[in-house]
């Protein structure tokens, strides 16, 4: 397992990236939202030569618009990844199942040359999730021992803490054979 570790405005643009082998940076949220270090916090990651992902906090409701917003503000480099989060919004609501799979769609339409995956909670997965789509892989939040999450699923990515931010793993088997995957777009 890899280990990685995903950042928003809430967390330093000087991150500890020692033993990490990727980051995954949010970039937007709806159609209005940019992370204001966004910038400071790819150069963190791509100075500690970890592989670089990119998220996208999805609402419901203008779905072309959100995936054309994320992706002309996400940096636009080969083998870096691509993820919308899929959860429940401030006001409540969350993205249909039907909105979910048409912005992964629209992603990969935009940006052919990346991965893009899919980051659900455990709850959503199992009980709000009816297509089972999620893209290059399903990145899966479920705070239990890291790289066990309790679901069936093939996953690429397991968010198991969020203490004292939120960490990941990765299944692959070295830094070199994610990085072939994520450059295999």
């Amino acid at each position: 397992m890899l280990r990685g570790i995903d950042v928003s405005a809430y967390q330093s643009s000087a991150y500890d990236t020692d033993g990490l082998s990727f980051v995954f940076i949010k970039a937007t949220e709806g159609r209005s939202y940019v992370n204001p270090k966004l910038a400071a916090q790819v150069k963190t990651a791509r100075d500690a030569d970890c592989v670089v992902g990119f998220y996208h906090f999805l609402w419901p409701g203008n779905i072309t618009a959100q995936a054309e917003y994320f992706v002309s503000r996400a940096p636009e480099r080969a083998g870096d990844l691509l993820a919308v989060d899929w959860e429940t919004t401030g006001d409540g609501t969350h993205a249909s199942n039907a909105e979910k799979d048409r912005f992964i769609r629209k992603v990969k339409e935009l940006r052919p040359d990346n991965r893009v995956v899919l980051y659900s909670n455990r709850h959503f997965w199992l009980n709000i999730d009816t297509t089972s789509y999620s893209g290059d892989g399903l990145w899966i939040a479920d705070y239990v021992t890291a790289g066990k999450p309790r679901i069936k699923a093939k996953w690429r990515f397991h968010q198991y803490t969020d203490e004292p931010l939120d960490k990941d793993v990765a299944d692959f088997a070295s830094k070199a054979a994610l990085r072939e995957w994520a450059e295999s777009a």
